[in-house]
């Protein structure tokens, strides 16, 4: 309080004094908003999501859906940030009053969120072999489904990148689902016969010669591997 009264008292007299103040209360360093690092946010449509500031990188999760988003912040006019996906797509918008506004497909010039409650961090549990066996079983079954056809699903793995990978995988089985939804989508499946997991300096993923190629990185934690939307562009751009 007491050095922002002091910057407050610099300023010409024409300035406002109490604006100064708040906006000095509620600056962040680096650009960040106020509000909790870590909370469960709900929009105006109903979606309820979390929000995990508390890691390097960004993370957002909604209640009905597995996938946990890597977000990309980048600074927005009167010092509010753009949180957005690996396309580099808005996802959200902060404030640095710490308000917020949620971007869908649905909304796309976005909606108000409200802040909901506490929430737990968005984090990787450790992963046994057998399980990641197992992981990639059933997103491998949930793939072929939605192609209608057999999709193998191989992974070179360590301790290190297994529940990475098999949080891959179940990314990559999202986007089969999301693909056999859109019109013409299942011929691009059809184009699919096995999805490769590997470790990498950074997270990418490639179409080539009926393979999808998903390579993690686990220095990078949950951000470490492609978007679900980063599969969905990649598979409908395959020749």
């Amino acid at each position: 309080m007491v050095a922002a009264a002091t910057l407050a008292s610099a300023l010409p007299v024409s300035a406002d004094p109490l604006e100064k103040v708040r906006e000095n209360l509620f600056r962040r360093q680096g650009g960040e908003p106020a509000g909790p690092p870590l909370a469960r946010y709900v929009s105006e449509q109903g979606r309820v999501f979390i929000l995990d500031r508390t890691q390097p990188v960004p993370m957002l999760k909604f209640q009905d859906s597995p996938e946990v988003w890597a977000l990309h912040p980048a600074p927005a006019p009167r010092g509010d940030m753009i949180y957005k996906n690996d396309l580099g797509e808005p996802v959200l918008r902060a404030t640095r009053l710490g308000g917020y506004t949620l971007f869908s497909d649905a909304r796309p010039s976005g909606e108000a969120v409200s802040f909901a409650g506490g929430a737990t961090p968005l984090r990787l549990l450790g992963l046994s072999p057998q399980a990641l066996g197992e992981r990639l079983l059933q997103a491998s079954i949930r793939s072929g489904r939605a192609a209608r056809r057999q999709v193998v699903f191989e992974a070179e793995a360590t301790p290190v990148s297994a529940a990475l990978i098999a949080d891959a995988a179940t990314i990559v089985s999202l986007a089969f689902l999301q693909m056999a939804a859109r019109d013409g989508g299942r011929a691009n499946l059809a184009k699919v016969g096995r999805v490769q997991f590997m470790e990498g300096k950074k997270a990418s993923a490639a179409f080539r010669n009926g393979i999808l190629q998903v390579v993690v990185a686990p220095v990078q934690g949950v951000a470490g591997r492609p978007s679900s939307d980063k599969l969905v562009k990649i598979l409908r751009d395959a020749k």
